[in-house]
């Protein structure tokens, strides 16, 4: 209370020439290029900022400390097990790839041919039949844009249908969904093969799989490629129910990919092309004497018997071409002689050697 007392006119005096600096803060606008700031709010930005940027600075020298270091303890441990995954990704890669190789000899020995869509034209639905039942629709696009009937008809999620009848400008596409509609089909895991057909009540079902079979909920339906219109692969949508149908199949319903009673654009596969598979890099050479090469047990065939065969082989043919007889060349039967003599150890077929060189010598006379 002394020092209150004693010092009591300086600090009213003080306080006074506090409150006349904070009203004048208030009132007085500083100008800048955007808008008149108080002087006030200067003043109190500017003394505030320093302890800001102290406190941004500790939190983010905290922040990297926490993340440069304490957090990176279990790094090691996911390093570890990320090394792991790359090598079973590599193992599993490298017998991708055998498989693949193996799938394409395959293909070269069986003379596969692989469909793939190569052309395709955008249409615009623009209107439907408006029958129960005949689920059909219209496109924007006929004859003189090239298309043809039993072309297949897709979107970006499934197949839709193909074209029926073809006019001027416009074509008619049968849906899947339709009663007289048919499309090869094929279970994308159990790979179960059947025909996918519609119903008077709009549902698709898939027919021809025997009743003895498993199929489960949900598994993917896709074109087989048996009816030659949709190429293999396609998708068509997913087993919803499955159930027993008569003694024989089962009574398998589909729900399609594509939304059918909503469609707007759809493709036109104009042209589909045929791949034939590559044969494999062995020079044309034949399985039987590839694993006579691996077997260590089969000899391989001796070099002069095969050019002891080629003077055989031709000899009827200069036998057919002559017209004065019959002629027989006198080197032919030391050579197979000489030859079998070398393949066969046995020492039966010595005797053959002049039963054959009278025959040779006696036919000029």
């Amino acid at each position: 209370m002394d020092v209150l007392g004693r010092y009591r006119n300086l600090i009213v005096l003080v306080g006074v020439l506090f409150a006349q600096v904070l009203g004048l803060a208030v009132q007085v606008k500083r100008t800048t290029d955007s808008e008149p700031t108080r002087l006030i709010r200067i003043w109190a930005v500017g003394s505030v900022s320093p302890l800001e940027r102290m406190l941004a600075w500790a939190q983010t020298s905290t922040r990297g400390i926490w993340r440069n270091y304490v957090y990176l303890r279990g790094v090691r441990a996911e390093n570890r097990s990320l090394k792991a995954q790359i090598e079973r990704m590599s193992l599993d890669q490298v017998r991708i790839s055998q498989d693949a190789d193996q799938a394409r000899r395959l293909q070269a020995l069986l003379a596969f041919k692989e469909q793939f869509i190569s052309q395709t034209m955008a249409a615009q639905v623009i209107g439907s039949t408006g029958s129960e039942l005949s689920r059909s629709v219209y496109i924007d696009k006929g004859e003189r844009d090239g298309i043809r009937p039993d072309m297949a008809v897709i979107t970006a999620d499934g197949i839709v249908g193909k074209v029926l009848r073809v006019y001027g400008s416009t074509s008619l596409v049968l849906l899947i969904d339709d009663q007289t509609s048919g499309v090869g089909a094929i279970l994308d895991k159990t790979r179960l093969q059947g025909i996918l057909r519609g119903t008077p009540s709009g549902e698709v079902v898939l027919e021809k799989v025997m009743s003895d079979e498993t199929v489960p909920p949900g598994e993917q339906v896709l074109t087989s490629g048996g009816d030659g219109i949709f190429p293999k692969g396609l998708l068509v949508g997913r087993v919803t129910k499955v159930a027993p149908g008569s003694e024989l199949f089962l009574n398998i319903r589909v729900r399609p990919a594509a939304d059918l009673s909503r469609l707007e654009e759809v493709l036109v596969v104009t042209k589909i092309d045929e791949r034939q598979a590559e044969p494999d890099q062995t020079g044309g050479a034949r399985a039987i004497d590839i694993l006579a090469g691996r077997l260590p047990g089969v000899p391989s065939k001796p070099e002069n018997a095969v050019n002891a065969d080629a003077p055989a082989t031709a000899a009827p043919a200069s036998t057919a071409g002559s017209t004065a007889g019959p002629v027989v060349n006198p080197k032919a039967a030391p050579s197979e002689t000489s030859v079998a003599a070398k393949v066969s150890p046995k020492p039966v077929k010595a005797p053959a050697e002049p039963k054959t060189q009278p025959a040779a010598q006696d036919s000029p006379h």
